[in-house]
């Protein structure tokens, strides 16, 4: 990645990269860390669709949740607007 990488070539980039990779409409797995409060998992939960399959597992105290999410998404546009959706949901990380 260059450094003076504007926003919009990161995700001309990220794009290209996914219609390369992904036959669209394609299943997408998407992976998050967040913090263990139903409100969060309830927040993230509604930035996808009712056909989502949704795992979640536990941290070893509790404190937190692994959640992989599965969904048909149309194209590389839906995969970005689920992580910028799912972004607003207090301390979650994206991976």
């Amino acid at each position: 990645m260059e450094k003076n990488e504007s926003e919009l070539e990161k995700r001309e980039r990220l794009r290209k990269q996914l219609d390369d990779f992904h036959q669209w409409p394609s299943k997408f797995m998407f992976k998050f860390i967040l913090p263990n409060l139903p409100e969060s998992l309830e927040s993230l939960r509604k930035g996808f669709g009712e056909s989502a399959s949704v795992n979640q597992r536990l941290s070893k105290k509790g404190n937190y949740v692994s959640v992989t999410i599965e969904e048909v998404v149309p194209d590389a546009e839906s995969v970005f607007e689920r992580y910028e959706r799912a972004a607003k949901v207090p301390g979650i990380i994206s991976l």
